[in-house]
């Protein structure tokens, strides 16, 4: 995974969604994604581009997955995703990020929000 680290915030009400996002970009990263991880962590996300669907084969964890536009603008939302399950494709998505399932319902995201990336 890439060592830059970044944040995300919903909106202008600058609400801090997530305090650790890693970016997965090569072939292998993508592919791999959150495979032999034990959990995910309160904060945490992966941050897959380009993407615009995912599958949880061989996880031992569920995840919440935001598919993003080219502006970071919410397209879906796939809540609480069991292992062995495929998200997608969303055609206008072009990346998506990966999060602790449970964080869409608490930060309250919706299809629409806009979500910016900060380092």
């Amino acid at each position: 995974m890439a060592t830059q680290l970044y944040k995300i915030i919903k909106d202008k009400n600058a609400e801090l969604i997530v305090d650790h996002l890693e970016q997965a970009h090569s072939f292998f990263e993508r592919g791999k994604g959150l495979l032999g991880r034990e959990s995910m962590n309160e904060g945490y996300g992966l941050w897959i581009k380009p993407c615009n669907n995912i599958h949880t084969f061989f996880m031992k964890f569920k995840i919440d997955c935001v598919f993003l536009d080219e502006r970071l603008v919410i397209q879906k939302i796939a809540s609480n995703i069991k292992p062995f399950r495929v998200a997608g494709p969303v055609w206008k998505a072009r990346s998506v990020i990966e999060l602790k399932a449970g964080t869409v319902e608490k930060w309250k995201l919706a299809v629409g929000d806009q979500l910016y990336v900060v380092s």
